[in-house]
């Protein structure tokens, strides 16, 4: 009895210290895992991209847009077949910057869907690049403050530097037909088969931002010459617009930022 009580003792003993030590092992392993997540965590703000990270990797879920983004998320989703989440931030990128510059968003997105069709890893054969297929030779300078042209496969930074360059065409334009047949280059034609995408993509997008019902005609879009004949600031690719124009009468435009009434809401 005595050996059996002292055994007993032992065993009681044992499993103390064993739960001691794993208690310890435990917390050891604990406070390395945190020690090595900080580390982690200082490593990406020290990165000279980290101000970079945020839109590279965004998305944004359509629920959590106002009102007029989802919308125009899921039907651009759907159309394209594009993921909506990064999508989103498009849209919603679209939104924010045509408001700093006073330029339609929903034409922003016409012209990234005729463009690339949301692809940020398109290129044409004459080097266009990028979500709204950019000449990245001509304009290279733009890509200075984002770290090179390699940015133009960046979706926002291309979305941006896209954006720089419509409002560049358009005001040298001066109107925004004037502006898309400069801003793809059109040398063999007068653009109006580009032009006529653009424009009635960006009334279907218009159209689901308000809520209305979707267009089923569209005006006939020609390009205004500009009052003096301008150097084209930099096409985005050619063999698109070779067709001769067609034979149609030219209609008024339907004014792009003034009656769009879009807002952030």
């Amino acid at each position: 009895m005595a050996l059996l009580g002292a055994g007993f003792a032992a065993l009681v003993v044992g499993l103390a210290v064993q739960s001691e030590l794993r208690t310890d092992l435990e917390q050891q392993l604990l406070n390395w895992l945190q020690e090595r997540q900080d580390s982690v965590e200082v490593a990406d703000t020290a990165s000279p991209l980290a101000e970079d990270s945020d839109d590279r990797l965004a998305v944004a879920s359509p629920p959590l847009l106002p009102k007029q983004q989802a919308a125009v998320t899921q039907w651009l989703s759907r159309k394209y077949r594009v993921a909506p989440e990064p999508l989103g931030a498009l849209v919603a990128e679209a939104f924010a910057v045509g408001a700093k510059v006073r330029l339609d968003p929903t034409l922003i997105l016409a012209v990234m869907a005729i463009e690339s069709r949301f692809n940020p890893y398109a290129q044409s054969p004459v080097g266009a690049q990028g979500l709204m297929q950019v000449l990245t030779r001509v304009h290279t300078d733009k890509y200075d403050d984002y770290g090179g042209t390699m940015a133009a496969f960046d979706p926002m930074t291309n979305l941006r530097v896209g954006v720089k360059v419509l409002q560049d065409c358009i005001k040298q334009a001066g109107s925004v037909e004037g502006g898309l047949r400069l801003y793809v280059g059109a040398v063999t034609s007068d653009g109006s088969g580009y032009i006529n995408k653009v424009m009635a993509e960006h009334l279907r997008i218009q159209s689901v931002a308000l809520g209305k019902p979707m267009p089923t005609s569209f005006p006939i879009f020609t390009a205004a010459p500009a009052p003096v004949e301008p150097e084209p600031i930099g096409s985005t690719q050619t063999g698109l617009l070779d067709s001769p124009p067609e034979a149609s009468p030219s209609s008024q435009p339907v004014e792009s930022s003034a009656d769009a009434g879009l807002t952030n809401s």
